[in-house]
């Protein structure tokens, strides 16, 4: 916010417009209200580069949220003032400090947390001190819709080996015999399912999304039955299992074994005396000489 400084910011898996709106409507909820008007620079998913003439479907999207919208002119990047000096700053004093080993729920979390903890930034307003938290409160902003925009964002995954689909920190079954293959993940912004469908766009299963970064494993019934039947049509008991026939040890490993314990080949002679372990222990318990001649 460039009147109040306030800093809110949002993940996003891709850069498509479904996941850029997704993300606005974040921040906008994060931030507790719709503004009048929403800067960009000239991004493919708000407007036409060449020309900034904002697109039909994100001409949609601002008639939904009720907000203008300003395109930054060209080779004018840094336009946007003391945004752009608050990004500046979210980005070197948080962003670098969320490391690899954190999920995209853990990252957000942590975002989420910096973000209320700068509101409490001291400002000065006409010689009075205030913070970034009472000049946000005093924005006017406007409440946000009772729904997201119903943009439908998509995602490609990989099929587990047990069947499963991993989505925004959860997983969810499918049929069996599709292990390694490519699905698509659709979701439509503020429904509660989401649907898991092939590429050709068949659908595979439909499930209600679990909260974010839960690592909540979503099954069907169904899905547990099919499975656990193509597990099962793989075993049988007419036969014995390969994997635990006892075979006798060749002659190679056999010898093998002998040379490793220490055991004599055949032909060979080893002869065992203890007189030099007996001597060498002697040497070690006598006392050191001191090399003075004590006689008289």
């Amino acid at each position: 916010m460039p009147h109040s400084g306030a800093w809110r910011a949002s993940f996003a898996e891709s850069e498509d417009q479904p996941h850029l709106i997704a993300a606005l409507d974040a921040v906008v909820r994060r931030l507790g209200g719709l503004s009048r008007r929403w800067r960009f620079d000239r991004m493919a998913t708000v407007c036409h580069p060449g020309s900034g003439k904002i697109t039909a479907s994100f001409a949609q999207v601002a008639k939904f949220y009720g907000v203008g919208v300003d395109i930054c002119p060209p080779r004018h990047g840094n336009r946007k003032g003391t945004v752009e000096k608050g990004n500046h700053s979210l980005a070197q004093r948080c962003w670098r400090t969320i490391g690899d080993d954190l999920s995209p729920a853990q990252a957000q979390a942590r975002m989420d947390a910096f973000c209320v903890r700068a509101d409490g930034r001291v400002r000065r307003r006409a010689g009075v001190r205030t913070t970034v938290g009472q000049l946000l409160a005093g924005e006017g902003l406007r409440p946000a819709p009772a729904a997201m925009f119903p943009a439908v964002s998509t995602v490609t995954r990989t099929v587990s080996t047990q069947a499963l689909v991993a989505f925004a920190g959860n997983f969810y079954s499918i049929g069996p015999g599709m292990a390694g293959a490519t699905v698509v993940v659709r979701h439509r912004l503020g429904s509660p399912t989401i649907d898991i469908a092939t590429a050709s766009g068949v659908v595979l299963a439909v499930h209600h999304r679990a909260p974010d970064g839960s690592g909540v494993i979503a099954r069907h019934n169904q899905h547990v039955t099919a499975l656990e039947t193509a597990v099962l049509a793989g075993f049988s008991d007419r036969a014995p299992c390969r994997s635990k026939q006892r075979r006798p040890p060749t002659a190679a490993a056999l010898a093998e074994a002998d040379r490793l314990r220490g055991r004599a080949q055949p032909g060979q002679q080893v002869v065992v005396d203890f007189a030099a372990y007996i001597t060498a222990a002697r040497a070690a318990a006598a006392p050191p000489t001191t090399g003075k001649d004590t006689t008289r």
